[in-house]
């Protein structure tokens, strides 16, 4: 049967009732949905194969990231480090692997943009490790997977594939978005992330994160029909597709957790945060406020219940730092925890409306690759939201015009819920 076409019943969901001029509305707001291997009816959505199988791909790799995770402190040589001293799994390499294979089964003509290279499994001694959470989560075939399968694999993503000015259709792996927060511990987030390019438009994405708390501080905002309680640590996967807004779903029994847990869509809509003030912001992990244009306007505070008329807040993404200030209302439990926001998880914290805005400064030391931004770019867009360079303009994904692996935002990034986006750019024009 067509899951896709089937007259499933729909999932029942009881609507959140916000004030329609609610600057910060805490939660999503949900729409109800069938339950089914998409939201959508494929007669909606031009590329529902391809997300259809992203979505499969995504799920199983985001099972990779919880294997190994568990493991990671108890097996010798999980961990090493690349030469940006940035820590790096057999996961990274496991999912860049799986995910080649398996996209390549399907769409053989679709070039790979992603992030690794099988030269630093093969000098680190990883190969057997990777080769063996690839073929425990590859799809069923004939022929068992060889090193060499897995390690052509993990190439096809750095293959030298010159596109040139013309556009371009390739899919974007960001295979583990947040490998120190990976390290970290079991409450840091982290994000598979996957995107595809045709003709140069980002047409479809889907993000996976393992960790993503979803529990019972809602205080039943969401009812599902047939769902007994709901485990805290269920993971969230993200789709969005052109024209078809974005959506959220959880991953269940990732974290070997047995209990039922709804398999029901839910829709994303950024929040409706219309005043600056009243926002609320993520930055870049390694940046501080201070370097921010609107630190000359309000200074910021982490203090959730105690923000004065000069200051915004700021959602703590602090690496390893415990945080204790942000109260019960922020429904991913930042309080008591130490939690790292990849790039991704600050989109997804956009799209879902948790954050009002992720502002990102361009450095001159620093290379802003086109997989920690693309999946999350068509994720915030159609949960009506928007992403611009500090100038205003859409990030360009073909500015790199050799392998499409490097973005050149003018003067940063900017990612928020659309209706303060034009006052913020404003204020960071006026301190330019």
């Amino acid at each position: 049967m067509n899951l896709l076409q089937s007259s499933s019943q729909f999932s029942t969901v009881r609507f959140l009732h916000l004030h329609p001029s609610s600057p910060t509305p805490l939660r999503t707001r949900f729409l109800p949905v069938r339950s089914s291997l998409l939201p959508f009816t494929n007669q909606n959505a031009k590329y529902h194969r391809e997300l259809e199988a992203a979505v499969d791909v995504v799920e199983r790799a985001c099972r990779i990231c919880v294997d190994v995770k568990k493991s990671l402190y108890s097996s010798e040589g999980r961990i090493v480090e690349k030469n940006d001293n940035t820590p790096v799994t057999v996961a990274d390499f496991g999912v860049q692997a799986l995910v080649s294979l398996e996209l390549s089964k399907v769409f053989p003509s679709i070039p790979l943009v992603a992030e690794e290279d099988s030269d630093f499994v093969r000098s680190n001694n990883l190969v057997d490790s990777v080769v063996s959470v690839v073929t425990d989560k590859a799809s069923s075939n004939d022929k068992p997977l060889t090193n060499v399968d897995v390690l052509e694999a993990i190439d096809r993503g750095k293959n030298a594939i010159v596109y040139g000015t013309r556009p371009a259709t390739y899919w974007v792996l960001d295979p583990i978005d947040g490998t120190k927060g990976f390290l970290k511990g079991s409450e840091a987030l982290y994000v598979v992330g996957l995107a595809l390019v045709v003709e140069g438009d980002i047409v479809l994405g889907v993000m996976g994160c393992p960790n993503w708390k979803e529990a019972s501080s809602y205080n039943s905002t969401i009812d599902v029909q047939g769902s007994e309680s709901v485990p805290t640590r269920s993971g969230i996967l993200m789709v969005a597709h052109i024209g078809c807004g974005t959506w959220a779903r959880q991953l269940s029994d990732l974290m070997g957790v047995s209990a039922k847990v709804p398999n029901g869509w839910t829709r994303c809509f950024v929040d409706g945060c219309h005043l600056v003030p009243k926002a609320r912001f993520c930055i870049s992990d390694s940046q501080t406020w201070e370097s921010v244009p609107l630190s000359a306007f309000f200074s910021a505070t982490s203090d959730a219940d105690g923000v004065s008329d000069k200051e915004i807040l700021l959602l703590p993404t602090c690496c390893g730092r415990p945080i204790t200030s942000i109260s019960d209302r922020f429904p991913c439990h930042f309080h008591d925890k130490s939690y790292v926001l990849c790039s991704l998880c600050k989109y997804l914290m956009v799209a879902s409306g948790r954050a009002s805005v992720f502002i990102l400064r361009a450095r001159a030391q620093t290379i802003i690759k086109a997989w920690d931004h693309a999946v999350g770019i068509i994720c915030v867009h159609e949960a009506r939201g928007k992403v611009t360079d500090w100038k205003g303009s859409d990030i360009d994904l073909a500015a790199d015009q050799v392998e499409r692996r490097i973005l050149f935002p003018s003067m940063g990034v900017l990612v928020s819920n659309g209706t303060i986006h034009n006052r913020i750019l404003e204020m960071i024009s006026s301190t330019s």
